[in-house]
């Protein structure tokens, strides 16, 4: 392959060949080789993420929202508590300064809900034809919490995988919105911040081994992202993994497996088992938790996968997703 094709940002095995055959080669550091949501550095954390999402609002958020709560949540997964912001906006000519207006108050609403301050910013504009109406790049910088240690060479053996909620919603909106499909009221975006119940999660565990939220690529991606950084197995129980009537519905339809749609507030923990329940019920205790359950294990076999076991007792691979799987998804 010698050209990007939108494959290449879907977050599944053609982001990861892109990051490994280009990125890492050109910038590679003991920051950067840690692969994470973010870097960790020194006492601080740092984080950088773009947002391409189409349609720009969406039931549940819109691109402002979802910069705001990205940057927020790529920065608690380090382990750290998220501080400041800076936003970088590209605009098309012709843009609807309403809607600019609407998105500015969305974002100013996501960081008071999450404790931040968006610090400092740019603005460009670009001819007609150039853009699609918004783009936003964002910078995170956050302060790492004292003995908390998230990468993915803490995980072993035996260790608990717990998930914050049901998936898929996020992807799942934004497919129907495209397609024409009616979703009930109560289906929408799950984009919230994270970063309160995450660090409530470390202060009652800092021996949580890993934390990921699980964007683009979906559960699959990551849980096939920290199982080969760690080279260890990863089983999920199918019968444990939270999702919606009304989201399988909409994989039906499409032909999609809610394990590798993308969520913008949900968390992959990976945690000592003996903690597992405690944390557990830490998470539930949120509004953003209520829903969160123990999905899965870490094992020594079948080093470098990810398995699972269906409802009716058989064992299959849970591959990295390939292709464009939903484009501009966030």
């Amino acid at each position: 392959m010698s050209k990007v094709t939108m494959a290449h940002g879907a977050g599944g095995k053609f982001s990861a060949d892109l990051i490994r055959e280009i990125i890492l080669p050109a910038f590679d550091n003991e920051f950067l080789s840690e692969l994470h949501d973010g870097a960790k550095l020194g006492k601080i954390a740092m984080t950088t993420d773009s947002y391409v999402v189409r349609p720009i609002f969406f039931r549940g958020g819109d691109i402002g929202k979802l910069a705001i709560c990205g940057t927020v949540n790529d920065l608690a997964v380090t382990g750290a508590v998220p501080k400041y912001i800076s936003a970088g906006v590209i605009l098309e000519e012709g843009f609807e300064l309403d809607d600019l207006k609407k998105i500015a108050a969305s974002m100013a609403a996501a960081a008071a809900e999450a404790g931040v301050q968006i610090v400092t910013g740019d603005t460009k504009v670009v001819g007609r034809g150039q853009a699609d109406g918004i783009f936003i790049n964002t910078a995170g910088v956050g302060e790492l919490i004292d003995g908390v240690d998230i990468s993915a060479k803490n995980v072993r053996a035996g260790m608990r995988v717990l998930i914050s909620g049901t998936i898929g919603e996020h992807a799942a909106t934004i497919l129907a919105e495209r397609h024409g499909l009616e979703l009930p009221e109560s289906v929408k975006s799950d984009c919230a911040p994270l970063n309160r119940m995450i660090f409530e999660m470390l202060r009652a565990e800092p021996k949580i081994a890993m934390l990921r939220d699980a964007t683009r690529g979906g559960v699959a991606a990551v849980l096939n992202e920290i199982a080969g950084a760690a080279g260890v197995g990863i089983i999920l129980d199918e019968k444990k993994i939270p999702v919606r009537e009304e989201v399988r519905g909409v994989c039906e339809i499409l032909g999609f497996d809610a394990l590798e749609l993308a969520n913008e507030g949900k968390i992959i923990a990976v945690v000592p088992a003996e903690s597992a329940e405690k944390i557990l019920g830490i998470m539930k205790n949120f509004a953003y938790g209520e829903n969160a359950a123990d999905i899965g294990e870490v094992t020594e076999q079948f080093a470098g996968r990810v398995g699972l076991r269906t409802a009716i007792g058989g064992l299959r691979i849970v591959d990295m997703p390939v292709g464009n799987l939903v484009p501009r998804i966030c």
